[in-house]
């Protein structure tokens, strides 16, 4: 161990982000620094570590082999770190508690009684983007979450607050907009919107396959919710969305019929035994009915 590279971990995020942007400008940009100074802070890595780990091309860089082997191992040490600092901070600070919730979902009279109930602590509420959100968890960035399944749940405690129905999201000129419901029958060649690398988010919230065996059919790849409401409003696809969402004005939702409801859950990490944490469980499983 005496011969082991005395590695800085910000030299470390230096090389995650130019893996992660395949360009140092745009990595430059992305970690607000100069490109030559972060080219000169990935040599001083390639020197403490005694390996080159980018070659640049004509568009960029790609990862050498050693840099191949090294990015796994980067991001471990990144979250290790920072879980490390997440933890430390609640020993020192037992009476703060960072509450994570998605889109759509209102979490504030369970914080508003977990405030009430411990004035003295330190309540914070963290919106999430829906692709990470089992990170935030496991990172500690939050300490419990309130979303919609499906997500990867292996190794959280998850517990169903409510259910909730789904609709269909239509732009308001569509032939299905204003009727009292529609099954899938009616939707059976509307294209839907598809999140790239998520088979169960695709599956879901597309039902796809259908019962019947029939896949549904493929809409575009979208990356975020504004940019399927806007594939929506503009007649590209249609999308099956929780019924208690609101969405643009230039958008309406119809019931949709004969398809189980989604489920609204609260996650947490197992093993957390804070008093806050305990509170804010109880107070969710209260207040968060979907009422």
């Amino acid at each position: 161990m005496a011969d082991a590279p005395d590695l800085d971990l910000r030299l470390v995020r230096y090389f995650a982000a130019v893996a992660e942007h395949r360009h140092f400008g745009r990595a430059a940009e992305a970690l607000h620094i100069t490109q030559p100074s972060l080219s000169r802070q990935i040599r001083s890595l390639e020197r403490e570590i005694g390996a080159r780990l980018f070659d640049r091309t004509p568009h960029g860089v790609r990862l050498t082999d050693a840099g191949e082997v090294f990015l796994p191992r980067a991001k471990a040490l990144l979250r290790s770190a920072a879980q490390a600092a997440a933890l430390t901070r609640a020993a020192a600070e037992p009476g703060r508690i960072t509450i994570g919730f998605t889109t759509g979902l209102i979490v504030t009279p369970a914080v508003r009684e977990l405030r009430r109930r411990h004035p003295d602590a330190d309540v914070r509420t963290l919106h999430l983007d829906w692709g990470e959100i089992r990170a935030a968890l496991l990172d500690h960035r939050v300490d419990a979450l309130v979303t919609r399944l499906p997500f990867p749940t292996d190794g959280l405690r998850v517990t169903v607050l409510y259910d909730e129905p789904r609709a269909l999201l239509v732009p308001l000129d569509h032939r299905l907009a204003g009727k009292e419901s529609v099954g899938l029958d009616d939707i059976a060649d509307e294209p839907l919107p598809r999140l790239p690398a998520d088979a169960a988010w695709n599956a879901y919230w597309r039902i796809d396959p259908r019962p019947d065996g029939r896949p549904a059919p493929d809409g575009p790849v979208v990356n975020a919710v504004e940019d399927k409401n806007e594939l929506v409003a503009s007649g590209q696809a249609v999308a099956i969305v929780p019924a208690s969402i609101r969405h643009r004005p230039d958008l309406t939702t119809v019931p949709l019929h004969g398809v189980e409801p989604c489920h609204v859950v609260l996650a947490t990490r197992p093993g957390g035994r804070s008093r806050l944490l305990a509170d804010f469980c109880k107070s969710a499983e209260a207040n968060l009915t979907g009422a």
